[in-house]
């Protein structure tokens, strides 16, 4: 498991640093099951996790919720029948913060294997 999931999220201001092209390639490299993807010009990172039947995937997006509230940063959460997608970027400074790598890993800590 990532060490990212022992961080926590900072609180992140309007003038918080994006996460550099140099930073970028180790943070990704901690969460492979990602992909970064640009959506209106602002880079997120998005996964799709997959599951039996629509409740086993409806309690993985309320653990995703709780995670969001834990940590005071929340992402976009698509709930399907079978799957979940989740999308992590900071809304306040339109893009990948530190704080995205973050919860992307501890989302992969609560996913079922």
């Amino acid at each position: 498991m990532s060490e990212l999931t022992e961080l926590k999220c900072e609180a992140c201001n309007i003038d918080a640093p994006l996460v550099s092209a140099e930073e970028m390639p180790a943070l990704l490299k901690d969460i492979p099951q990602w992909s970064k993807v640009t959506r209106d010009g602002i880079d997120q990172l998005e996964r799709e996790f997959t599951f039996r039947n629509f409740k086993l995937a409806w309690a993985f997006a309320n653990q995703v919720a709780e995670l969001a509230e834990q940590e005071g940063h929340h992402p976009a959460i698509l709930l399907e029948w079978g799957k979940v997608s989740v999308t992590w970027w900071s809304h306040k400074i339109k893009g990948l913060h530190k704080n995205d790598f973050i919860c992307a890993a501890k989302t992969d800590g609560i996913a079922p294997e």
